[in-house]
């Protein structure tokens, strides 16, 4: 899979770190990833090389305070823009693809923190996708209770809950733009950009019937189980979305990173070409 290197630039100005993966193939539709926190796009680049392949010309960047975009010095500070700042980017990263490929369908994809994003992102800009996926994403509901560690027993490393392979967790670990790190501002802009996922007002913004996929491990913290997703799932289905929940049993957090990956992305993949249909 090529990969293109560029700079793009937020509203306010801000460089960020953009990227482009593409297959053999002429592309067929467009893919934009938001990552999740404590992590970056080149993560994503093998686990999405069949999509390349497959026709979908992928655009990634990593977000402020996060990867290429913050260097090593500014892990976890979103800057003065917080986390609304990301979403805006996220809005011209999609106008910059479109510019570059006019014509081709745009899925939005976020995972975890991008997945939030990407929430924020349907109530304000869902005119410039086609569908959007939402990976390791959560809702409004219950949270668990306590480290997401403590869901299992004898935890190896801090972040275990992220896999049930160890070499994935332990590729993580080693990774040193990987790690959650938010500064206390940058926390608090995320956490109240979270707390607006179900505003009736917003939803009713979104584009009528727009598909949307989510993905998830049955066994993960975040969505405590289930139980903080299934109020999201049912409000955007509420919304006249075309809602489609695959849940993985005894998946955790990061399915692209699981035992069953290669599962994980045939049903991906699957699900965007039928989309294509």
């Amino acid at each position: 899979m090529a990969e293109t290197r560029f700079r793009y630039e937020g509203a306010d100005g801000t460089a960020l770190a953009g990227f482009r993966w593409s297959g053999a193939a002429a592309p067929r539709a467009l893919l934009q990833l938001a990552h999740g926190a404590g992590e970056h796009a080149g993560r994503y680049r093998e686990r999405l090389a069949p999509l390349a392949e497959a026709g979908f010309l992928i655009y990634a960047a990593d977000h402020r305070g996060h990867g290429l975009t913050s260097g090593m010095s500014h892990l976890g500070d979103f800057g003065p823009g917080g986390a609304e700042a990301c979403v805006s980017d996220m809005a011209q990263l999609s106008r910059l693809a479109r510019a570059e490929h006019p014509g081709l369908p745009l899925i939005l994809m976020g995972h975890s923190m991008g997945a939030i994003f990407s929430q924020a992102y349907l109530r304000a800009h869902s005119d410039l996708i086609d569908a959007v996926v939402l990976s390791g994403t959560t809702g409004p509901g219950p949270r668990f209770e306590g480290p997401a560690n403590s869901m299992f027993d004898n935890p190896r490393t801090d972040y275990d809950w992220l896999s049930r392979d160890p070499a994935e967790v332990d590729a993580y670990v080693a990774d040193p733009f990987c790690g959650i790190r938010f500064n206390d501002a940058s926390q608090a802009s995320f956490y109240g950009l979270a707390a607006k996922a179900l505003s009736a007002g917003d939803l009713g913004a979104i584009k009528p019937g727009l598909p949307v996929y989510v993905f998830v491990g049955d066994q993960d913290p975040i969505n405590n189980r289930l139980k903080a997703l299934t109020p999201l799932v049912e409000a955007y289905q509420a919304a006249g979305l075309d809602v489609t929940l695959k849940v993985y049993p005894g998946g955790r957090h990061e399915m692209l990173n699981e035992t069953n990956r290669e599962e994980v992305v045939a049903d991906l993949l699957a699900w965007l070409e039928a989309r294509l249909a």
